[in-house]
């Protein structure tokens, strides 16, 4: 799990950046705490959804979306990761919590394998955004009785080049290989369910190039949970 000190002292930061700057919803822009009552609710309310993208690549395994890829939900998402509005985890973790329980269902048990990011993106943003709203969602399921763990079994071999504007066919070969099992977890993930988290389902690209890599050394992939999908994906099921 995260580190509480440095938990703490983001949680700090971003309270005095409200006080000085005044605070405004991440979501919809509104003064007040972020976020407010109105975008917490679009993130509460939603209802877990089974999201393809179209085409679907060959390796994605079925992936389950909490909301779409739009409005407040979609500013939340990038205040968290991109501008380091570090409270915003936990909203966004326990609403990535309703991906994944739906996809657990009927299963109680599972290995929870953020999709990484290379060590330099990290290092830019200051933080990890989804292993920190993983670890925010195994929180909110084991205290529902679900048994979850966080499994950093992969790791970044390759650093793809930027994928805005990319095609969906151009995204997948910019990913080709830029995922690779960690040895180490190899056999521990033998015949355990293991399911793939991401934030966003956008083409489908990142999450099928995670599958692969896990499933050329033996780990098969349950399923994938995404925090949101974008609108061109349709939900079927649930």
């Amino acid at each position: 799990m995260g580190d509480r000190g440095s938990w703490s002292g983001w949680l700090l930061r971003d309270a005095l950046v409200d006080l000085v700057l005044g605070g405004r919803c991440a979501g919809c822009g509104r003064p007040g705490v972020s976020p407010c009552p109105d975008c917490g609710r679009a993130l509460a309310v939603s209802t877990p959804y089974r999201a393809w993208p179209e085409p679907v690549p060959g390796w994605l395994r079925p992936t389950t979306a909490t909301a779409e890829y739009a409005g407040a939900v979609r500013s939340l998402i990038l205040a968290h990761k991109e501008y380091g509005r570090y409270s915003l985890a936990r909203p966004l973790g326990e609403a990535l919590a309703v991906a994944i329980q739906a996809a657990l269902d009927p299963g109680r048990a599972a290995w929870l394998c953020p999709v990484p990011s290379s060590p330099a993106t990290v290092r830019q943003r200051g933080h990890d955004p989804l292993r920190r709203m993983t670890d925010v969602a195994i929180r909110q399921l084991r205290k529902r009785g679900y048994d979850v763990r966080r499994a950093d079994a992969l790791a970044v071999v390759r650093r793809p080049e930027d994928q805005a504007g990319l095609s969906a066919e151009q995204r997948a070969a910019n990913l080709a290989g830029a995922f690779a099992a960690r040895s180490r977890w190899a056999e521990r993930l033998t015949d355990q369910p293991v399911i793939l988290v991401d934030d966003v389902l956008t083409t489908g690209s990142t999450l099928a190039e995670a599958c692969r890599a896990l499933a050329s050394r033996g780990i098969p992939v349950l399923g994938c949970a995404v925090l949101a999908a974008t609108r061109r994906r349709v939900a079927s099921g649930s």
